[in-house]
């Protein structure tokens, strides 16, 4: 049996990396010990954008590697899974992510990426955690990022102290009759 029999792992993702139209990183993480220096992940970034910034596709095998990738705009957004990884499973999870980006920030642009970094961070920690793909529906990854409102309509985050014990006396009151 070769190792592609035996692979049931749920580990399927190595890096997710979006680089600018020069390159240059714009956000990367790297779930696997390949690349453990910042010297090693920026010849490994450098090599990759060489090899698709002119490429008429969506997959190739780099470097053992098995990397789909997105060209929107000014960037370029790359998932890294080992050889042997189904790249129509990470094509789809890539597919999600753009779309949960392109719902929280308008366009997936290097200034929208950059001037939101938290939410670009925020959905990709809500579509892959360590490696592991959590959610492939990009309605979903959006709502899970985006703030969730009180009863007052107004974010979590800019209650008074005095509107949030009030909402939270109401949801036991609520718990408590049913």
């Amino acid at each position: 049996m070769g190792r592609s029999a035996l692979n049931l792992t749920l580990f399927t993702t190595k890096a997710v990396i979006i680089l600018d139209s020069e390159g240059k990183r714009i956000l990367a993480k790297y779930y696997s010990r390949e690349y453990p220096t910042l010297k090693e992940q920026r010849v490994f970034e450098r090599d990759l954008f060489d090899k698709t910034r002119k490429a008429n596709s969506e997959i190739i095998l780099f470097d053992s590697h098995v990397v789909v990738y997105k060209n929107s705009l000014d960037v370029f957004i790359y998932f890294v899974g080992s050889a042997d990884e189904n790249e129509l499973m990470l094509s789809s999870t890539l597919q999600s992510f753009h779309e949960a980006l392109s719902m929280l920030l308008g366009q997936v642009e290097k200034r929208s990426i950059l001037e939101s970094a938290d939410l670009a961070l925020l959905a990709l920690d809500e579509t892959i955690d360590d490696g592991i793909i959590l959610e492939s529906d990009a309605t979903q990854i959006a709502a899970r990022v985006t703030k969730k409102e009180g009863s007052d309509g107004l974010p979590l985050t800019e209650q008074t102290i005095a509107q949030a014990l009030r909402q939270a006396q109401e949801q036991w009151t609520r718990s408590l009759l049913k």
